[in-house]
């Protein structure tokens, strides 16, 4: 008997991520057909334990502009829906979604936050923003500080040594 590999999505108006996580995964079968019906099948590291999906997605997709990369941890597609719209849910049946389909919260974005382009840094150079703190350009010697408190000690003894603290008056 087969599993259903652990799989998260997120979706934009003009595509769906998946992402399969099956660290070293072995023979991995991918089949995307343009009704949407999405096949993934590949055998465990360990054991050659079967691993399966089939799912029927929300609406039709474009098969040619899709895309898989299969990783050492995981295997993701970008499918490109056949039209640009966003999708109430990933799979066309309604009601609770399987134990083992989750989102991918990491790439969610809302469908208010995609027309704002929210995390989309364009060309900004984030090092001219200061965020190291202020510049300190005054020449200011260190050794003067150093010397300074180097005196004071010694001042600080002298009174110690005498029974009086620095400053004070003599009676």
């Amino acid at each position: 008997m087969s599993r259903h590999p652990s799989t998260k999505w997120a979706q934009r108006s003009d595509k769906v991520f998946l992402t399969i996580e099956l660290p070293d995964a072995r023979d991995v079968k991918l089949n995307l057909k343009p009704e949407g019906q999405f096949i993934f099948s590949a055998k465990g590291p360990a054991d050659d334990t079967p691993y399966e999906l089939d799912l029927e997605l929300f609406d039709a997709v474009n098969v040619e502009e899709s895309k898989a990369a299969v990783a050492a941890r995981s295997i993701c597609y970008l499918i490109k829906k056949a039209e640009s719209k966003w999708w109430p849910r990933l799979l066309k049946k309604e009601g609770k979604p399987p134990v083992f389909l989750k989102v991918d919260w990491d790439k969610w974005q809302d469908e208010d936050d995609e027309d704002i382009g929210l995390g989309d840094f364009g060309d900004m150079d984030f090092s001219k923003l200061g965020m190291g703190g202020p510049d300190d350009d005054l020449e200011d010697d260190d050794e003067d500080d150093t010397a300074d408190s180097a005196n004071k000690d010694d001042e600080d003894i002298k009174a110690e040594g005498s029974g009086e603290a620095a400053g004070e008056a003599k009676p």
